[in-house]
């Protein structure tokens, strides 16, 4: 099993950038293809990134592609999320989540989920 915990969400004015962290516990987190997922007030959880183990692949949602990435840091059992150009409708709870051990699948599906931070962006 992983543990995930999310950090880094806040506040920011539209345009702006915010890097959202993740820290994976676990001695086999490289073997775990780990992905980001946000929940806005009054609406259901949405995929936002996913990324492979080896960080060679990467997928995104229309909504975010091109000004969100995803990274990890297999070494320090992290996974990142850069926003850039943020927008108001980008405003919801972020969390990360890890899939199946060396299952790299799409839709990508979390099976072990972090409490969320909270990401606020205005207009």
């Amino acid at each position: 099993q992983v543990q995930v915990v999310e950090s880094g969400g806040g506040l920011v004015q539209a345009g702006g950038s915010l890097r959202l962290s993740c820290a994976a516990s676990g001695r086999t987190f490289s073997s775990y293809p780990m992905g980001w997922f946000r929940q806005a007030p009054g609406k259901e959880r949405e995929f936002v990134a996913a990324i492979r183990w080896s960080s060679r692949r990467t997928y995104y949602a229309d909504s975010v592609k091109g000004r969100f990435t995803i990274s990890r840091d297999n070494s320090k059992n992290m996974v990142y999320l850069q926003m850039n150009s943020l927008k108001p409708e980008d405003t919801a709870v972020y969390y990360c989540a890890a899939g199946a051990a060396g299952l790299w699948e799409r839709p990508f599906q979390g099976e072990y989920w972090g409490q969320g931070t909270q990401v606020t962006v205005s207009s």
